[in-house]
Order: structure tokens, then sequence, then C-alpha cells
């Protein structure tokens, strides 16, 4: 753009106010992070909990009944694992597995409230609760003292990544009840972590190769044996999370060098490209039994957008378009969806000293043209 050297001083007034209003809108320190609750059939979308720059929140599961765990923030400063009740109301938080001042973070949740997580105080330890979210049991480690559970099937089946006796994280998979921890091994490399599961106990994660890349993983019933689900051409790729039809959806590597979402047919087979909102970038975090895929794209303009798929992964859409958000609020990230076209995702919205400059510059537009009028209408 040109400059134009003929600005009169309130023009100048009124573009640095404009100027500085919307780049602190864009700038990072400028946008609060909200977790909603996204209703596809209502077309809603509901803040989870109390998010606010003092005390902010992160969802990360869900399960049928709409319940949502994830984190917050406390007055004291920490962050603390949560649970919410169905449809996503009320926040309450889960405690910690050590002294009252650690902190604690909640990765899923399944049909019965059962919540898994990591304590990280000290080295970090996966636990599991009770129904609903009560009371919180630390599932030990696979010998090297530290692990993360980070899915959790109805029958209470865990999974994560713990730390093995040679000091390298591997796999795991627990009994019902998140009874028994057992390493479900690698790909021929180093190590391994698990992220989702299904109720067959299909369970999928990444794992090192033989070669030193990093693929995704799908295994049988049970966490029997790990086969290596390939890639969308490129070197690498990762698994987050499998529906019970046994589709595995998460991120590879493209041939042309750019990271893709992809969803895989049943039982892992096949890996498709699901492609992007219009940028090179695309991951999918979660997918439900009808093969709905979320997650996060960038846009042809290079900003990030949560986006959902049709079933079996057809057609990926800008999750902003399909629901009536309150102005100035974008979804960035969905981070899982259920079977009930309910979806958790993360918003962005300006601070109010945004909204402050932008009003005080749409103020100046209202003298500057009621001035303007005035001055005509005695010409």
């Amino acid at each position: 753009m040109t400059p134009d050297h003929c600005f009169k001083s309130r023009s100048l007034i009124l573009v640095t106010v404009l100027v500085c209003g919307l780049g602190l809108f864009t700038h990072a320190n400028a946008q609060v992070r909200h977790p909603f609750l996204v209703d596809l059939n209502s077309r809603s979308a509901t803040e989870i909990g109390r998010s606010t720059l003092e005390n902010p929140s992160r969802a990360s599961g869900i399960n049928d009944a709409g319940q949502v765990v994830g984190e917050s923030v406390t007055a004291e400063g920490g962050w603390h694992a949560f649970i919410t009740g169905p449809d996503s109301m009320g926040m309450r938080q889960l405690g910690n597995l050590g002294e009252s001042w650690s902190q604690s973070f909640s990765y899923d949740v399944n049909n019965a409230g059962q919540v898994v997580g990591t304590d990280p105080t000290g080295p970090p330890r996966a636990f599991i609760t009770g129904p609903d979210g009560v009371g919180m049991r630390d599932l030990g480690s696979l010998g090297g003292g530290w692990s993360y559970a980070r899915g959790i099937n109805d029958a209470g089946q865990v999974v994560g990544d713990s730390g093995a006796a040679d000091g390298v994280g591997h796999a795991f998979i627990t009994g019902p009840d998140g009874m028994g921890m057992r390493e479900l091994g690698t790909l021929g490399g180093n190590g391994s972590n698990a992220n989702g599961i299904n109720d067959a106990g299909q369970v999928v994660g990444t794992s090192s190769t033989a070669e030193g890349n990093d693929h995704a993983f799908i295994t049988g019933p049970d966490g029997v044996g790990m086969r290596d689900l390939g890639t969308l051409g490129g070197n690498w790729s990762r698994a987050f999370d499998i529906n019970d039809a046994g589709q595995v959806v998460g991120q590879s590597s493209t041939a042309e060098g750019d990271w893709h979402a992809f969803i895989t047919g049943s039982d892992g087979m096949g890996m498709r490209d699901l492609g992007t909102l219009g940028g090179q970038y695309s991951y999918a975090n979660g997918v439900n039994d009808a093969g709905q895929v979320v997650g996060t794209s960038l846009t042809a303009e290079g900003n990030p957008h949560a986006f959902i798929t049709g079933p079996d992964g057809k057609g990926m859409v800008d999750l902003n378009s399909l629901v009536d958000l309150s102005e100035g609020v974008i979804l960035t990230r969905a981070a899982g969806i259920n079977n009930n076209g309910q979806v958790i995702a993360m918003g962005v919205i300006p601070e109010p000293e945004t909204y402050a400059l932008m009003l005080a510059g749409l103020g100046l537009i209202g003298l500057m043209g009621g001035a303007r009028r005035r001055r005509n209408s005695h010409s």
C-alpha cells in the first residue's frame, strides 16, 4: 500500500487507534482462550466453566452424556483436573495424588464418568477415578517411576505411556477398571506411546520404527499385537483416537512435506488424507462411532480453525460456520466429539481492552462523520 501523506490530524488519530486495536486483536496476548461445548443440533456454543485471564481452563475429553474433562487454574494459581456434569454443566475439581499444592491434568473420560490423567508433581503419575470422577487412584508405572494416562474405554481399560526399567517410555494398557499395567512394545524402535482405545481394547498411538521414524500404530483387541499404519507418503505419522469400528485418526506427513489429518477404514486399514481448510497443516484429534472427525487446520489465510467432517471423514468443514457464535469468538481447535453431536473446542476472543479500542475507533468514526455532515450542511 502506498502511504498517503495528506492525512489530517483527526484521520491520523483514527488510523492509529484502529491499527492499534486491530493489532491487539490479532496478537496472541490479546486473546482469551475459552473451552466451549458445541452442540451441532442446536448450533450453540456454551462456555465450559469459568474461564478468564486469571483462571483459564482447557478441555480435552467428552463422553456421550456431555461430561467434559480437562484442567483449570485454581485461585492459588495451580492447574487442577476437572469434570463437569452432563452437557458440560458445572465444573468440579478432581484433586490430585500428592500434596495439597500439587497439580493434575485430565485427558479422557468414559461413559461411566471415570477420568484418566496425570499428576505431574515429582515424577508424573497416571491416575484413574471412580464413576463420575469420584476418588483418584495411582496406576503405577512400568518400572521407570513415571506414567501418563491418555485414554480410557467403557470397561475402564486405560492406555498411555510409562517409563520402563531401562528409562525409555513405552505404551501401556491396563485391565478393566485400570487394574494391572502391561507394556505394548514398539514397531521396532526404542519407544512408544498410546493415545486412544476403543471398547474392543484396540489401542492406537505412535511408536519409533527400526529406521528411526515415528509411525502411527494400531493393536488388536485387548492391546495384543502392534501394526504399523504407515503414512500419507512422508516419513512419520501419529494416531490420536479410534472409534468402535476401528477407524483411526491422527496426523501424517505427506510426500510434499505438508502435515495433514487422516482417517483410516475399519480396523485401521487404509489411510486417507482429510485435506485442510486451505492451508498446509491439519491434524485430527477425535472421532465418533459415525466416523465424524474433529481437529484443527490452517485456513488459506494461515489462521488455525477448528474443523469437523461428515460421517466416515467425508468433507472437512470449518466448525465456526456451523455454530452461532458470539461476536469475536473464533473456534481454533476441536479436541473431541461424542456420539450425540457434541464437540469440545477451544475458542479465542479479544481482550476487553481491545474492544474498548475498537469502540473508541468507531466513536471517532461517528464524530468525524457527524462533523463532516455538519460542514457539508453549511457549505
